[in-house]
């Protein structure tokens, strides 16, 4: 079976980003990073930016609480489609079935939105991990700018955020490693992660 799609889950902070990058361009392939989250925007009618608050993680307790009051009101339900609103499970849900026409139109690489989980059934999906020590992706963090109290900060709720998202839509601890084909710390430099994971993808088709 031919790889036709990879999957990269990473820490945030890691380089997984820029990674998956040279990944598709090594490859030929589309990446469907920023590129996912216009085209998820496109399809909801909405801006970029709202989507992105939204990406990998739950909405707040108070949200999910005013949602069931909708669904639970004769007058909620008249107005609900006229709200179109923009909230984490509705664009969970998008993200699923996009991520879906990707992996059937195949040479695409995708990062992060839990396309890892979603497409965990595929046989023709490599699933990729990228992670860092901590005091690395700090320092990664800070090299964009970021001052090293919200680098710090970043590091931990983004990824308490992705760890949330996961549980909610998967009942999984995120990363939940048996999901992946492979685990690499970019530690080692960001061309020598690409090589690695390309030589892993390359060598697990020739065995399948």
């Amino acid at each position: 079976m031919t790889i036709r799609v990879i999957t990269l889950e990473r820490e945030y902070g890691s380089g997984g980003g820029v990674i998956a990058a040279r990944l598709a361009q090594r490859l030929g392939w589309t990446l469907w990073d920023h590129a996912l989250s216009e085209e998820i925007a496109r399809r909801m009618g909405c801006e970029c930016g709202e989507v992105e608050k939204h990406e990998e993680r739950r909405d707040t307790a108070y949200h999910r609480l005013f949602k069931a009051f909708l669904r639970g009101s004769f007058e909620g339900s008249l107005n609900a489609p006229r709200l179109k609103m923009v909230d984490a499970d509705c664009v969970g849900e998008v993200t699923r079935l996009l991520v879906a026409e990707i992996a059937d139109k195949g040479n695409g690489v995708i990062v992060g939105r839990g396309a890892a989980y979603y497409l965990g059934s595929r046989e023709d999906a490599f699933h990729a991990f990228v992670y860092a020590p901590f005091q690395e992706r700090v320092r990664r963090l800070r090299a964009t700018g970021e001052s090293e109290h919200n680098a710090i900060e970043l590091a931990e709720s983004v990824d308490r955020d992705r760890a949330d998202f996961i549980k909610q839509h998967f009942d999984l601890e995120w990363p939940g490693r048996h999901h992946f084909h492979l685990m690499v710390n970019s530690c080692m430099g960001d061309e020598t992660a690409t090589d690695v994971i390309l030589d892993a993808v390359a060598r697990y088709q020739q065995r399948r």
